[in-house]
């Protein structure tokens, strides 16, 4: 009994132990540490560093997009495609009507420089504003003699507008080549064919006299009672002036205080009616020791004058 009890007893222990083995065991709970792993501490720390953060958020996109378009544009079919695409795109906002330039206006310039211009810039309308370099243009224009100022814009409407400041020629300058106007400052104006055309306009000779034109004018000012006898001012050795009045007559200004020099002719004209005597010319080029000239036939009388007066 105590045999099959132990027999019993052993049975039942197995199939305990084999119920026991079948379930399943309580799972150890183990608790999670909360410190990062050392490749997560690292990139903590580089994010913490603004220049990696600027190459991760930036260089990096940009590093693979300069690859990629490397790559991309490492054919020469992919680059003829964008410049032709380019091309198209740029085309096609050029020739919009509302940047199309259909006519010029040139306001300021008389019939004969607007001529000039027009024949120097030969746009053919209509044309794109942004085919038209307008700084070239305005010094092309600015090059015409006659043309002092000139500005260059274009207005709404598709119009391409010149103003244009002519040089108003206010002398005439008699030179090897004719009858050239010079405006205050000396520069060219164009060609004169006629005297007789530009009667009203004074009239300089001489070597160099284009380049004193400012003097030659406060001269010709000064003349006062003169100016109607005035046949011209005439510039001797590209250094001093001559008054060259009717009659021959003739007034030689100094190389300094021509204007100064010339004031005291005057003077002496209108308290003693010098000019209005059968003189050559007044020598004034030494201050202090003006001197005259008269005609031959005024020395003769002369001559004869005082022959007489010594026979008496």
């Amino acid at each position: 009994m105590q045999q099959m009890s132990a027999e019993t007893m052993k049975r039942l222990e197995a199939r305990r132990q084999a119920l026991l083995g079948a379930q399943p065991q309580p799972q150890k709970q183990t608790r999670n540490d909360p410190a990062p792993s050392r490749w997560a501490y690292r990139f903590q720390r580089l994010m913490l560093t603004p220049l990696f953060r600027s190459l991760l958020k930036v260089g990096l996109p940009m590093g693979a997009a300069f690859l990629g378009g490397t790559l991309y544009f490492s054919d020469q079919d992919n680059r003829d495609a964008l410049r032709l695409w380019v091309a198209d795109v740029r085309n096609e906002i050029h020739s919009r009507p509302e940047f199309m330039v259909k006519l010029m206006a040139i306001d300021g310039a008389g019939e004969s420089v607007s001529e000039d211009i027009r024949e120097i810039l030969p746009i053919d309308f209509p044309v794109s504003s942004f085919d038209l370099n307008l700084d070239e243009m305005r010094q092309t224009i600015a090059e015409l003699p006659a043309v002092k100022d000139v500005s260059i814009r274009v207005r709404p409407g598709g119009l391409l507008q010149v103003d244009v400041t002519e040089r108003v020629p206010v002398i005439l300058w008699r030179n090897d080549d004719g009858l050239a106007l010079l405006d205050e400052h000396g520069y060219y104006v164009g060609q004169a064919e006629l005297r007789n055309s530009h009667a009203t306009l004074p009239l300089i000779a001489g070597e160099g006299a284009d380049l004193a034109v400012p003097e030659a004018l406060q001269l010709i000012a000064a003349l006062g009672p003169l100016g109607p006898r005035t046949r011209g001012v005439v510039r001797m050795g590209a250094r001093r002036w001559d008054v060259v009045l009717d009659r021959g007559q003739r007034i030689l200004l100094p190389e300094d205080g021509a204007v100064q020099a010339l004031e005291r002719v005057i003077a002496l004209h209108q308290a003693q009616d010098v000019m209005a005597r059968d003189l050559a010319h007044v020598d004034v080029r030494l201050g202090s020791r003006p001197t005259i000239r008269m005609n031959q036939a005024a020395v003769e009388q002369w001559w004869r004058i005082n022959k007489i007066g010594f026979e008496d």
